[in-house]
This record gives structure tokens, C-alpha cells and sequence, in this order.
């Protein structure tokens, strides 16, 4: 774990992994919420307006009262692994239909029903967002379920689609370039500035997704329930 110092207020904490940088997060979240993060201005988070930003490999946080101390204080911390937690569970109404569902399947080597079944049947975590407004990059799938993202981008994804890249599964919230590995689509809107909050998904959110009609009956389960 290394902390940078970032302007007056702020440290970035990098770490080893994207597993080490959700432990952190939660634990940060934690420690605020029990008081014992102190922020500039004195009183809560919210009222200081501080922030805890998690990222692929980093976590920022900016507005603390003392960044100097609290990074002298990173290296005696004892952080547990990230627990599923309490949040409520999101539903995401997916329809498997994406161009590379087929694809996918054969990364999987697998049929397209084991990859709607395994994907459906995972339950995913928001660990961090970006990209765009409303974009979460959603953890779960085991490593040998991971794909590359695509050799060439789409110069324009369509707005819902429900995609695959590396160890992530993401919801693009707007149509948009991108070069992750489309297997569905949704209606769900993950953005709308007129409702509060914006986002329909925050870091720390579980996510699950439920298949709609398919164009075909789901197989008997394969050898890749195992997986799961």
C-alpha cells in the first residue's frame, strides 16, 4: 500500500490489486461511519464534503483533516476482506441478446445457455465507477470466466447494452464507443439526472442479473456449474 499526497487535503492510496483496493474501501467506509475519520472543517463527511473515491487499483480521498497523519496510520491498519454486506440487492432485467454472446460462449467453451445461466447466476458488486456517468464496474465472475475485451472497438455501443471485459461486467449507461464483449441488453436506466441519487449504482452495490425471455429453452446445466 502507497499513499501519495494529493494537494492540501488528499491522499491517493495505491495497492497491489482491485481485491486489496474493495477491501480498503470498505474499510475506510467503516471507519468513517464510526467517526474515526477525521475531515477538514471538522464534523461528518457530508458536511465537510469529503470525498472516498474507489478505483480499479487506487482509493482517493480528499477533504481530511489530516492526510499526513492518517497516512502514517495505513501501515499498522489490520483491513479484513471486503464482506458482501447488508445493501440492498439491485435487479437488472437483462435480455441475452448481445452480438458476442456467441463469442463469449466459445471463450467460455461453453454453450450461450451455460453463459446466461452462469451470468444470471452470479452475484455482482459495484467496485467502483467511471467511464461515464452512471457506469459501475461490476466484480463477481471467477477468473477463468474473464475475457478480453475486443481486438477492434465498436465506434458506438447502444445505450443498455450489457457487456463483459477482463474481470468486469458494466451496464452502459449511454450510447457511447467501447470495446467490451456485448452479450445483452437492458432497459434499465442506470442515469437520470432527475432522480436522486443520479446513479442507480454506487460502489458497494450488489447487483443481479435476471434473464428475460430467451429466443430459446435453457439447456440441462453443463459442466460449467461448477464455476459458479
Amino acid at each position: 500500500m502507497r499513499a501519495l499526497p494529493v494537494g492540501e487535503h488528499g491522499l491517493l492510496i495505491e495497492l497491489d490489486s482491485a481485491v486489496e483496493a474493495e477491501a480498503l474501501h470498505a474499510e475506510l467506509l467503516r471507519r468513517d461511519a464510526d467517526g474515526t475519520l477525521r475531515w477538514a472543517g471538522g464534523g461528518s463527511r457530508t458536511a465537510a464534503g469529503g470525498e472516498i473515491v474507489p478505483a480499479a487499483r487506487t482509493v482517493l480521498l480528499d477533504g481530511l483533516a489530516d492526510p499526513r497523519g492518517l497516512r502514517a496510520e495505513l501501515a499498522s491498519w489490520d483491513i479484513p476482506p471486503r464482506a458482501a454486506g447488508d445493501r440492498p440487492t439491485v435487479e437488472i432485467p437483462v435480455r441475452y441478446d448481445g452480438p458476442d454472446l456467441d463469442a463469449v460462449a466459445a471463450l467460455w467453451d461453453a454453450t450461450t445457455d451455460d453463459v446466461v445461466r452462469l451470468h444470471s447466476g452470479t452475484e455482482f458488486h459495484v467496485a467502483f465507477c467511471g467511464f461515464a456517468p452512471g457506469f459501475g464496474y461490476l466484480t463477481g465472475l471467477p477468473e477463468p470466466l474473464h475475457v478480453p475485451r475486443r481486438a477492434t472497438p465498436r465506434t458506438r455501443v447502444p445505450v443498455g447494452s450489457v457487456a463483459l471485459a477482463g474481470p468486469y461486467t458494466g451496464v452502459y449507461p449511454r450510447s457511447s464507443p467501447g470495446g467490451w464483449q456485448l452479450i445483452g441488453t437492458t432497459g434499465t436506466v442506470l442515469w437520470d439526472p432527475r432522480r436522486e441519487p443520479a446513479a442507480l449504482l454506487s460502489p458497494g452495490t450488489r447487483v443481479r442479473f435476471v434473464p428475460l425471455e430467451t429466443t430459446r429453452p435453457l439447456e440441462t446445466a453443463g459442466p460449467l456449474e461448477t464455476a459458479r
